[in-house]
């Protein structure tokens, strides 16, 4: 097993201040102040797809990460002022941008169109994200070991052997400037889209927040605070969703979120999911002009902060069933990408319809087509397996 020694130093400054701290508080005085670690690790091999490096401020993480992990480590770097975070992720091709974006829950087109600084700190961590898995499906693996640049730690002497063709993500301060149930959202969007393969990468998580481990569900730890590794894969905790009938002003907090118009139709019935207490996802749904007893999904919205973890997709398809409950027949059409793909995997629905040039308006009806947008509609058919989502009656809208 490798054992790493590991030795931080940083330079003392003297001062009439700093000896007075020191003559208080009986603090040795030297040229540098120096802590060394000594941690043993084992080879990685190929049979893992996420790592968590943990510990408390000034352990030790960022200076471990970069021994072990050096070239693959992101570095973070400003974004365009003047350019919207879509034309941030290089050349890649536009349905590769959207698949990043929507593979780190950050789903929403119309922030996709705003430039970084003006996004929430959690859209903006999500864009981060995004850029580092971009950059480490772009690079290729390093040659040598001399990307140390701007950092205070000593010489890269040692490196964890690391095999398999999935190129390597290692992301610093991981969910540090986020709220906690945000991070939480966070680490379970990452995990899904890596371990389902939607995004061929292996990623190494590091920060000082204990509790994104059970969300993360790392495949091994290392812990700083008691210098030890250890393999791990723990199931995450359940996400339990509750469901509500809701009035219609629940929408304006959900509005501006939508890929299309932020208006709702008058009649429509309307539904809010809550997790943790705190409203996720909006769905509403109208009958179909001219077909009785057919029902259609006219708005699904997750809020940013809960885009990538599924909550949606279950919401989507609660609705649906309660609907098949009542004796009704439900569809959705729709053009968002994550949408799409769910319905395509899912046996729970099937494509009735593909519109390329999409469908007109009937505006005597309030009714909004999508004229000149290529959509797809699905009908729901019914449960594939059990529901893990909890209902609750909440106010009729209707």
């Amino acid at each position: 097993m490798p054992q790493i020694d590991l030795t931080l130093t940083c330079p003392v400054y003297d001062s009439f201040r700093v000896q007075q701290v020191a003559g208080m508080f009986d603090v040795p005085l030297a040229a540098r102040a120096t802590e060394r670690f000594r941690l043993e690790i084992p080879e990685l091999g190929d049979g893992w797809r996420i790592g968590l490096i943990v510990g408390p401020s000034g352990s030790g993480k960022t200076a471990l990460a970069t021994k072990l992990f050096g070239p693959w480590l992101y570095r973070r770097r400003p974004w365009p002022a003047d350019r919207a975070v879509i034309d941030g992720l290089g050349d890649l091709p536009i349905r590769e941008v959207i698949a990043l974006f929507t593979a780190v829950g950050f789903s929403s087109p119309p922030s996709w169109i705003k430039p970084y600084q003006v996004l929430s700190n959690g859209e903006q961590f999500r864009c981060d994200l995004a850029r580092a898995l971009a950059e480490a499906g772009a690079r290729a693996r390093p040659e040598n070991e001399a990307e140390e640049e701007g950092r205070n730690v000593p010489p890269v002497s040692t490196r964890l052997r690391l095999s398999g063709d999935s190129p390597l993500v290692v992301f610093d301060e991981f969910t540090s400037v986020v709220d906690r149930q945000v991070a939480r959202a966070m680490s379970v969007a990452i995990a899904k889209a890596i371990r389902s393969g939607r995004i061929p990468r292996r990623f190494v998580a590091v920060t000082c927040h204990y509790d994104v481990t059970d969300w993360l569900a790392p495949d091994w730890v290392l812990d700083m605070a008691t210098k030890t590794f250890s393999w791990r894969r723990l199931p995450r905790p359940p996400i339990r969703v509750e469901i509500f009938r809701s009035h219609r002003a629940a929408w304006p907090m959900f509005a501006r979120h939508h890929y299309l118009s932020g208006s709702l139709a008058p009649g429509a019935r309307c539904f809010l999911a809550v997790w943790d207490r705190s409203p996720t996802t909006f769905c509403a749904t109208l009958p179909m002009l001219g077909r009785r007893g057919h029902w259609r999904v006219t708005r699904i919205v997750t809020l940013p902060d809960y885009q990538g973890m599924g909550i949606g997709m279950s919401v989507l398809e609660a609705v649906a069933q309660w609907h098949r409950g009542q004796g009704h027949r439900i569809s959705v059409t729709a053009s968002h990408p994550a949408l799409l793909a769910h319905c395509r995997r899912s046996a729970a629905w099937r494509t009735v319809g593909v519109k390329r040039q999409g469908s007109p308006s009937v505006p005597c009806f309030g009714y909004r087509g999508s004229a000149g947008r290529a959509v797809v509609s699905f009908e729901y058919l019914g449960p594939p397996g059990p529901s893990a989502v909890t209902h609750r009656q909440g106010a009729d809208n209707r």
